[in-house]
């Protein structure tokens, strides 16, 4: 299997949960050589102390850019200054919550933007290799009690999240068809890991219950999600880039299908371990609170095609992972209590400025 090699790559939303973790993959375990250039708007999901240290280690190997997908003049000059000859999309507002409560923000990024990135890579196609866009199992709807998502399974998005990124999906496959970039998608379930932003359920959970805070579930507890350990799913999304076959999906994930009730009392046996009980177990502090609209009951991911074709399966069992993500914020606290106070933010305008437009373009 020829693998593809790439001098420099665009990793959008960088400084995001998924693209961090990616970005310390390719340096620190999959031996990449060439430049990644870091493009991140930095909204409040966007914290470059994700990747503290990699600019010295790897010098002019790593360049980050703040900057806009939006924004075709600053997205034009990232390909032709860094000579870009693969893409990977990670730049999404991504919180069903919020996208509920402000749509507007959703379908800008997440449309808008990553059709101004498929214009950048066409209008600079003749040196690139490969755009890599990757998505959600959300895209596909509500499972019943049996049964996985597969490539071929219909879109059927519940929320304006889900509908922007399946409108994302679309526009990346047509612009493969219609004007021949070589294109591939992938579809995730669930991921969680070191450094996700807390308003997500399970740093959320580790953090409220280290601090005797109630935890928040939603219903009955018993909507169900397929759990994907972040380092796995980016194993996953290398393998696509460097093997994949162009235009073609890969549904990517963990095989661990949990609810989020057995999540949470499984996250509570593990800091009950680690931290002692507070003066009962920690399950005492469950809570179940009004279901969100449109609240998907399960998710399930099909992901033979990626492991038959690309011999990628999952390493990290469910509570492996969970075990490691407690771990790792416990020892993190300074990060978790900069980002929760939003002393990040003031982090953030110090060595970049509030200033709109791309920043950090000095080759």
């Amino acid at each position: 299997m020829t693998l593809r090699h790439f001098e420099s790559i665009l990793v959008t939303g960088g400084c995001g949960f998924i693209g961090a973790n990616f970005i310390r993959y390719l340096f620190e375990c999959a031996g990449y050589e060439g430049r990644v250039v870091n493009v991140d708007k930095l909204t409040y999901a966007g914290n470059p102390e994700n990747l503290a240290g990699l600019s010295e280690g790897f010098g002019d190997r790593y360049r980050f850019v703040q900057a806009d997908i939006c924004d075709a003049a600053a997205m034009a000059e990232v390909f032709a200054r860094w000579k870009v000859d693969a893409v990977c999309h990670f730049a999404a507002e991504s919180h069903v919550d919020r996208s509920i409560v402000g749509p507007d923000a959703f379908v800008r990024t997440n449309v808008n933007g990553t059709f101004a990135l498929l214009e950048a890579a066409r209008r600079h196609r003749a040196h690139l290799v490969l755009f890599h866009h990757v998505s959600t199992d959300e895209v596909f709807g509500s499972l019943g009690p049996a049964g996985y998502f597969t490539e071929a399974t219909p879109y059927d998005p519940s929320s304006p999240y889900s509908a922007s990124k399946a409108a994302s999906d679309h526009l990346v496959r047509a612009y493969g068809r219609t004007y021949g970039l070589p294109v591939t998608v992938s579809n995730c379930s669930n991921n969680y890991g070191p450094y996700q932003f807390p308003e997500k359920l399970i740093p959320l959970m580790i953090l409220n219950a280290v601090e005797g805070k109630p935890l928040p579930v939603y219903g009955d507890g018993g909507n169900v999600r397929d759990w994907l350990f972040v380092t796995d799913h980016c194993q996953a999304i290398w393998a696509v880039m460097q093997t994949g076959r162009i235009g073609e999906t890969y549904n990517i994930g963990g095989r661990s299908e949990r609810n989020n009730l057995q999540v949470v009392e499984t996250l509570c046996d593990l800091i009950d371990r680690r931290c002692g009980s507070l003066d009962a177990p920690r399950q005492r502090l469950i809570t179940f609170v009004t279901d969100r609209p449109g609240h998907d009951r399960r998710y399930a991911i099909d992901c033979t095609k990626i492991e038959r074709e690309l011999g990628w399966h999952p390493a990290v069992t469910f509570e492996e992972g969970l075990a490691q993500t407690i771990d790792w914020y416990l020892a993190n606290t300074a990060w978790t209590r900069r980002v929760r106070s939003g002393a990040y933010r003031q982090w953030i305008d110090q060595q970049y400025g509030q200033a709109s437009g791309a920043r950090g373009m000095t080759p």
